[in-house]
């Protein structure tokens, strides 16, 4: 077997086992929510995005509509756009249109560290190594979570059901603990969740409409209050 693909897939399998304990937990909502598992299975087979996943199974649940669920998955996801145009100016001539699309299917937020941590020009073999251990480790994670979920008691589920907010608290804490400006935004976006979801009127809007606007309303004034500088250090 090629070395550049045992390579990757070396270091795609700490990804993977962590991917298997959060989707676990992924796999568990779902069927709390009565999803079967092979619904929970081709979610997660489908996609590879923790927060898009589970925000969009809010949506499936809530009964919102598609445009819903499109802007939710579109606001949600879009920063993996810019992940690519970065990664992009590090892929080697072996990277054609086609294996570029393919890849794009599975360059989550630790792929793309890994990925645009490696020194050289990242080949094709080595970026299929790299995304093929995640890939499993997500689905078999929503499997096992799913299956789980369908014959566990329910006191269990909602225990083990809140490791994927765990996860996210992991991401978020650590720079709003060092950083001022995520600070701000994560209060922002949490003082919007609540005021959607105890004020009168705010209340009525849908769980689907209420991610946007909060994502839109966090990161519009988060870029006003702390514009990055360019390297000229000119405000952008």
């Amino acid at each position: 077997m090629n070395k550049l693909f045992l390579k990757g897939v070396k270091h795609g399998l700490p990804i993977g086992l962590g991917y298997l304990s959060v989707s676990f937990a992924f796999g568990m909502q779902c069927a709390e929510g009565g999803l079967s598992v092979l619904q929970a299975l081709l979610i997660s087979m489908t996609n590879l995005t923790s927060a898009g996943q589970l925000a969009g199974l809010q949506v499936m649940l809530a009964g919102s509509s598609l445009v819903e669920m499109a802007l939710t998955q579109f606001i949600i996801n879009l920063r993996y756009a810019l992940m690519g145009l970065s990664l992009s100016q590090k892929l080697g001539p072996t990277m054609t249109t086609p294996r570029r699309m393919f890849f794009a299917f599975s360059n989550t937020d630790e792929i793309f560290a890994v990925a645009s941590s490696q020194p050289e020009q990242l080949h094709h073999r080595y970026l299929y190594g790299l995304m093929l251990m995640p890939y499993i480790g997500w689905s078999l994670g929503t499997f096992l979570g799913a299956a789980a979920g369908a014959i566990l008691p329910e006191f269990v589920c909602n225990a083990l059901g809140i490791a994927i907010y765990g996860m996210f608290l992991a991401i978020i804490l650590p720079p709003a603990k060092r950083e001022k400006p995520v600070r701000i935004v994560v209060l922002i976006a949490i003082a919007a969740s609540l005021m959607f979801n105890y004020a009168s009127v705010l209340n009525q809007v849908s769980g689907g409409f209420v991610v946007i606007i909060c994502a839109v309303v966090a990161a519009t004034l988060g870029a006003l209050l702390f514009p990055i500088k360019d390297e000229s250090g000119v405000e952008a």
